[in-house]
């Protein structure tokens, strides 16, 4: 398949410095792509990536709008747009208040603190007409600490190793019965609580080689895209528990050819569901070359597996039952991407 939907365009902004902030330089970004609703390939729709302002310096940085989620801030070096949703890393954009605050005990060493309260985001039962999402009323709050070291290999190059967490909640008002076999009855109001518990680490080891890792472990994460899309569970509304990860490894053949390869796991806990995914898995491999400084192409294969269960048969008639054979896929993709 070919498209245009992932092309991105964005502005940032320089703003002027603000006294009452000890004259910390302000500035703005305003960015998006093309990956919106749409009937056709070629009509897509716009969609909102990032806006936000923003204050800060050395020590700090105060802000406010839609950008990346404080928690599990990385990402695997995979070429596919999904960037392993789903499949082990978790964290999206969402609209925020953010604060962060960095210490430097030595000229070698760089501690981070980052808070924010973010928007409520519902994702389960979108298309369900029995089910009205509801907004929590508090906010999702997130928070990570993390420390950065210098070591010897640049500072384009620095380790660092951070913990995260969120804690929330969604809201549902149930209008209809449950699905069988429970039929649970309506219920209004009902709240799920959702958090995660994650660590990240970005690890060079030498000049040219390094890895990256993420584990988290959590409940109703579907909006932050892990539980391999699953929050909550429809036949027995409960939180849909979810624990997995990423690794991706590097290596700079030379200035201009670059390698990654990584793997992901995204594993629910089955006592959570009567019928869904159970495991999702993806392994990768990538190669890439710039052709200039701003002209990048690369080729990657990407292997994913996905596991399922029905734990209903006999209790419901036999074509009211979900598919539970696995899922399996090879996906080839080549890439050109100019940035300007």
């Amino acid at each position: 398949m070919i498209d245009m939907r992932r092309t991105r365009f964005g502005l940032n902004v320089a703003g002027p410095r603000i006294g009452a902030f000890g004259g910390a330089q302000s500035k703005g970004r305003v960015e998006v792509d093309f990956q919106g609703i749409f009937v056709t390939e070629n009509k897509p729709s716009v969609r909102l990536r990032h806006a936000y302002w923003e204050v800060g310096n050395e020590d700090f940085r105060l802000l406010v709008g839609q950008t990346w989620d404080v928690i599990s801030p990385r990402y695997p070096g995979t070429l596919n747009f999904s960037i392993g949703w789903d499949g082990g890393n978790i964290g999206f954009r969402r609209t925020q208040f953010r604060a962060e605050r960095y210490w430097y005990p030595s000229d070698r060493t760089k501690w981070i603190l980052q808070t924010s309260l973010n928007e409520n985001v519902t994702a389960d039962f979108a298309s369900n007409p029995g089910v009205r999402r509801e907004a929590a009323g508090w906010p999702t709050l997130e928070g990570r600490a993390a420390i950065a070291w210098d070591n010897g290999l640049g500072a384009k190059k620095q380790s660092e190793i951070g913990i995260s967490g969120h804690l929330g909640e969604t809201g549902f008002d149930f209008l209809v019965a449950g699905p069988p076999p429970s039929n649970l009855p309506p219920q209004d109001d009902a709240r799920f609580r959702t958090w995660s518990f994650n660590i990240d680490a970005r690890l060079p080891v030498t000049d040219r080689f390094g890895v990256q890792v993420e584990f988290f472990t959590g409940a109703n994460l579907s909006t932050f895209l892990g539980g391999i899309g699953q929050g909550v569970c429809p036949c027995l509304r409960v939180p849909i528990r979810s624990v997995g990860g990423w690794a991706d490894f590097w290596l700079d053949w030379t200035q201009r050819l670059h390698s990654h390869a990584g793997f992901g796991v995204d594993d629910p806990n089955d006592n959570d569901s009567l019928l869904g995914r159970t495991y999702n898995q993806f392994i990768f491999a990538n190669l890439t070359y710039d052709v200039t400084p701003k002209l990048l192409t690369g080729f990657e294969v990407t292997s994913w597996k996905t596991l399922y269960h029905e734990t209903r048969v006999g209790q419901i008639p036999a074509n009211q039952l979900s598919a539970s054979a696995p899922g399996e896929s090879v996906v080839l993709q080549w890439m050109v991407k100019y940035a300007f």
